[in-house]
């Protein structure tokens, strides 16, 4: 997958405690989805195959792993979160709570779900 470069400006523009964040969840979704295209839509990284089916948010205290089609994705430690009607979303405050064996699951679950 390539970087795209209006997905670096966000993450360089990105509140400083978010970037480390949003660059191990941008590398996570890279090494689950390889042949996913990163693209920047809806102000903000949206990550696709045929369909796109997650992104990322920066917000002040956290950073949101968002999935499209949530309800196809196996949410057995209830990270979930929202109450959108096609999407929900995965709060991230630090480091330590990228669970990567959980989210790869998620986010090739999601991907799946679009192809």
């Amino acid at each position: 997958m390539e970087f795209n470069k209006q997905v670096d400006q966000y993450i360089e523009n990105a509140p400083e405690s978010q970037k480390e964040l949003l660059k191990a969840l941008r590398a996570l979704i890279h090494s689950s989805v390889p042949k996913a295209t990163e693209q920047y839509k809806w102000s903000r990284p949206v990550y696709a195959t045929t369909k796109d089916f997650c992104y990322l948010v920066s917000n002040k205290k956290h950073v949101n792993l968002g999935f499209m089609n949530f309800d196809k994705i196996s949410d057995s430690e209830g990270l979930l979160e929202g109450t959108g009607k096609n999407m929900r979303h995965v709060k991230i405050k630090s480091i330590k709570d990228i669970k990567n064996a959980v989210l790869k699951k998620m986010i090739k679950e999601a991907q799946q779900i679009e192809e």
